[in-house]
């Protein structure tokens, strides 16, 4: 039987693509290692291989398609002996498109199945709790089985509804969490009484703020430019919504005198010239955090959901603000690297990120994050945590201003204002209290932090 090739997750929070570009057309024969396509995520455009040789039978969703969700198919393989005849007549039509959906939810992690270019088992297959196992795929009434992923089945059991009365949003009709959250009681099993006695009021969730139809009706009479979101855009809102609905922030705020480390920067650039290396603010305020990090080590934390993981190492990400969105690309092992190679390092991740050229390790993971907007002019502000790092420093711009010295004179000095936003399930706060001041140490006396 000809192999249909499914949308790839090309990134382990992947749901949904725009299949770009496509590299062959039909009747192309192709070897294992072929780019078949180019595919835009959320976050970047990234090359998708062919795992399997034979020739590309049909193409069913045409590029420059929106919204494709993952699992979804996307053309026909034929192997040695296959012609077009054998592709099944029920596949959908080439011209047909998939509707883009409403910006996915980030906390929602839907097991993909298995398929072209995704193996039987994967990371994504792992469940939220470990410890918890998704009831067995249940049948209809005619033995058929009812798709729906492990995380559905699993709530579904929970509050006792009965699956054939659900219908699925998912790829080809699959019933995820949301079609289960959503679904009324009503949909329990009629011939349980035990599961209509018991089965508890579903609770919708509040609404995030007026319709879109309705925000438009409020601006008819005024002259407007709609915006389309893409993908970077809705996962940008789906995970700060996220991050602000359930992460418990609490922010610590330091003054941070900077004088000696602007000499001391001044010097090492001039040193360095001849080496073409030129030393950022923002290269030290990584250094000092991956430091700080190490000498306060349960600090250097992530929530897992059910349990916090230490990370042994310094993965510090920084915020690069691109168009239309941003990147986090993250500094693996920063507390082991020179000053210069941090340097040159953050001047790649951020020229790549700009370009969209970063692959999804570059920019996934680390505990703790930077985000400056001194660069700017802003004075201070208050960021909101990446999940799941355990915090994020705000760091703002180095004003001069009047200070009273250690034997009560006022002087001047240059003074930045930082913010360490803080998850309160990770971090404590006298923890988080020593974790800035570890901060402030290593950038008031920069010479440590070459020791």
């Amino acid at each position: 039987m000809p192999t249909e090739i499914l949308m790839p997750a090309l990134s382990p929070t992947m749901e949904e693509g725009t299949l770009a570009k496509w590299l062959v057309k039909e009747g192309d024969e192709v070897a294992s290692g072929d780019i078949l396509a180019e595919i835009e995520t959320d976050k970047a455009t990234m090359e998708f291989e062919a795992v399997d040789e034979g020739t590309i039978g049909k193409i069913l969703i045409e590029e420059g398609s929106e919204g494709v969700k993952v699992n979804t198919p996307i053309a026909v393989l034929l192997e040695e002996g296959e012609s077009a005849d054998d592709i099944d007549s029920a596949a959908p039509a080439k011209e047909e498109k998939p509707q883009a959906e409403e910006a996915p939810k980030a906390a929602e992690a839907e097991t993909p199945e298995a398929g072209y270019g995704r193996g039987a088992t994967d990371a994504n297959d792992a469940p939220t709790n470990s410890d918890a196992k998704a009831p067995a795929a249940p049948k209809d009434d005619k033995g058929g089985r009812i798709f729906a992923s492990p995380l559905a089945r699993r709530i579904a059991a929970d509050k006792g509804l009965d699956l054939t009365q659900i219908e699925g949003s998912g790829p080809r009709g699959r019933i995820v969490k949301a079609d289960v959250e959503s679904a009324q009681p009503t949909a329990a099993k009629a011939d349980s009484p035990a599961a209509a006695k018991d089965a508890a009021p579903v609770t919708q969730p509040a609404p995030a703020g007026p319709s879109s139809d309705a925000v438009r009706k409020m601006y008819e009479d005024r002259e407007v430019e709609e915006v389309k979101l893409d993908g970077m855009r809705k996962t940008i809102a789906a995970r700060l919504t996220e991050a602000k609905q359930t992460v418990p922030h609490f922010y610590l705020r330091r003054d941070i005198q900077i004088d000696a480390l602007l000499s001391f920067r001044s010097d090492l650039n001039k040193q360095l010239e001849a080496r073409g290396v030129k030393l950022s603010v923002n290269d030290f305020i990584i250094k000092a955090c991956a430091l700080a990090l190490q000498s306060v080590p349960d600090a250097n934390a992530v929530w897992a959901g059910d349990r916090i993981l230490k990370l042994k190492p310094s993965d510090v990400a920084v915020a690069v603000a691109i168009e239309g969105g941003l990147f986090t690309p993250v500094l693996q092992d920063a507390d082991t690297k020179s000053l210069s190679t941090l340097s040159a390092q953050m001047k790649d991740l951020a020229t790549r990120a700009r370009d969209r050229k970063l692959a999804p390790h570059e920019y996934q993971g680390g505990s703790f994050a930077i985000s400056n907007l001194g660069m700017f002019g802003i004075d201070n502000f208050d960021a909101v945590i990446n999940p799941p790092h355990g915090a994020i420093l705000a760091v703002g711009a180095g004003v001069k201003k009047p200070i009273i010295g250690k034997d009560g004179e006022i002087t001047a000095a240059t003074v930045m204002s930082v913010t360490l936003s803080v998850d309160h399930r990770v971090i404590d706060g006298a923890l988080g209290a020593q974790l800035l001041n570890a901060i402030v140490e290593n950038l008031e006396n920069p010479m440590i932090m070459l020791a």
